[in-house]
């Protein structure tokens, strides 16, 4: 079968225009301890997870910023965090110079949260059961009070599930009526209704069929461009990642090894875990090249290893790397957090 055909997106030069997101210290730390008193019987002390340690980004207008890393790595905690879903323990995360969680005033934060919305990764769960799709999609409508009167709503409502490759009459279904394919579409113009500019898609094409994955990928390019949407792409699939990404941000364990623009990313990789993570995608070429394959598993980031996360299974390791955490650096076209690559630099 013949593989389908992705739009490649172009890297984004928005010259000196401020990002649209930033997202500065952004640290989560969940309390997985006992009750007081069992602790005390059983003479356990605190468990303490640290899901997001310290992370910094931005996103440019127009731009695509993708995160990837491995199961564990915080990448959904920094999407929850990010759209308002999940406090942050520490740090900021600024809309359009507005930080959403020190904002106080009401109306404010509902003007902001009008510009972010979210496509998450599963569409069989995301959407309502009970209610028909055209409440699904008229729900952000409702909400914010973009619309009064109920004829331009319902007429809003099938300009939006046409614009996501829908038949205006399949607003008075119901989801268990639609594929899993069509399901995200819903989903996508739920996300669109309330007009933001600022969407952070969870995998969302995780759960699907690798055509169907295509067309949803292809159907999120040209809203884009034809909307002049902002995305945060969150993914484990490199291949997926590699066609639809500006820039490039690498987790491991809750922090940020490597970010470079998308294809600098696939073609110099720096950090080691990012050169381990592409070796690990099939080499369907079968170039004979040497491929370096991930060693070990993610640690437990309860007891997380000291000094560089990744030490324990990096092929570069040496004195400094499970002693001092590293700073994300400038090498080649990417920021790395490497002592290793520091020391060639040298």
């Amino acid at each position: 079968m013949s593989r389908p055909t992705i739009i490649a997106r172009p890297d984004i030069d928005t010259g000196v225009e401020p990002p649209l997101v930033q997202v500065e210290g952004l640290s989560r730390v969940f309390d997985l301890s006992q009750r007081w008193l069992n602790r005390i019987l059983e003479g356990e002390g605190k468990v303490i997870l640290t899901a997001v340690d310290g992370v910094d980004l931005s996103i440019r207008r127009g731009e695509t910023y993708a995160l990837v890393g491995e199961s564990g790595s915080g990448k959904s905690t920094i999407a929850k965090m990010v759209v308002g879903l999940l406090p942050p323990t520490t740090g900021s995360v600024r809309i359009g110079g507005v930080d959403i969680w020190a904002e106080r005033n009401a109306a404010t934060q509902r003007r902001l949260r009008r510009r972010i919305q979210m496509i998450f990764q599963d569409p069989y769960a995301s959407l309502n059961p009970r209610w028909r799709v055209g409440s699904i999609v008229a729900e952000p409508i409702r909400a914010f009070d973009l619309i009064a009167d109920r004829r331009e709503r319902e007429n809003r409502v099938g300009e939006l599930l046409s614009l996501v490759g829908l038949d205006r009459r399949d607003a008075g279904k119901f989801p268990h009526e639609f594929s899993g394919g069509q399901r995200q579409r819903i989903a996508i113009a739920r996300a669109l209704a309330s007009n933001p500019e600022f969407i952070v898609c969870d995998e969302p094409t995780s759960a699907l069929d690798v055509s169907v994955q295509a067309q949803v990928l292809n159907l999120l390019r040209d809203l884009q461009d034809q909307l002049g949407l902002t995305y945060l792409f969150i993914s484990h699939n490199l291949a997926v990642v590699r066609h639809v990404a500006s820039r490039v941000g690498v987790l491991y364990l809750g922090r940020l090894v490597e970010e470079a623009p998308g294809q600098a990313l696939f073609t110099e990789p720096q950090h080691p875990y990012t050169r381990m993570l592409l070796d690990s995608v099939p080499d369907l070429d079968m170039t004979g090249k040497e491929r370096i394959p991930i060693a070990g598993e993610i640690p437990n980031p309860v007891n997380p290893p000291p000094g560089c996360h990744f030490h324990p299974r990096c092929p570069l390791r040496f004195d400094p790397c499970d002693k001092k955490r590293p700073p994300l650096e400038p090498h080649g076209m990417s920021l790395a957090a490497c002592h290793a690559l520091a020391d060639q630099g040298r």
